[in-house]
């Protein structure tokens, strides 16, 4: 008889945020980890948010009609308009990707999204784009593949580890 969905074990994730954390180390990249109860949401994050100095940002997966994977990295505080951003980066219409095709192209599982997934998208069949408000910031946070911490590094860093990964963002005014 088999586990019910909720019981099973889910695989392990391929980069462990332990591994990452080592990688930023060996590329040299300054980062600040905070650890705290894990947050899936924006609106969960922001008691966490005020004792982090620094831009927070989200995460979004998403993916056009033609199947072309897509993502998003902004500050907390910018309007993502799905159809305006479609036109920014000239693809047709974005929804949001499954669950399943978050694991299957980055890695990971909803709730931790974070442009660090993009080490695992050796095949680089996912466009990420940069809001343009948060790469002026001196200190932007993410979560290191765990929503249990977040980490806080330059955008200038962001885009090191970025070239490690062989991903060229796109950065626009959202």
């Amino acid at each position: 008889m088999s586990e019910p969905a909720e019981e099973q074990e889910l695989p392990a994730l391929p980069t462990t945020p332990q591994t990452l954390l080592n990688l930023l180390q060996e590329l040299d990249i300054a980062y600040k980890i905070h650890e705290h109860q894990a947050v899936f949401t924006v609106g969960e994050s922001s008691s966490i948010n005020a004792d982090i100095p620094g831009i927070h940002c989200r995460n979004l997966y998403l993916r056009d009609k033609k199947k072309k994977n897509f993502l998003i990295v902004a500050a907390n505080e910018t309007e993502v308009d799905l159809k305006k951003l479609s036109e920014l980066i000239d693809c047709g219409r974005l929804s949001f990707g499954s669950g399943d095709r978050l694991w299957q192209f980055l890695g990971i599982r909803q709730g931790s999204v974070c442009p660090f997934t993009l080490i695992n998208d050796k095949d680089h069949q996912v466009q990420v784009v940069l809001d343009a408000a948060m790469m002026k910031g001196e200190v932007i946070n993410y979560h290191p593949l765990d929503n249990t911490m977040t980490i806080g590094i330059t955008p200038e860093d962001l885009l090191k580890f970025l070239a490690y990964t062989g991903h060229q963002p796109i950065i626009l005014d959202l």
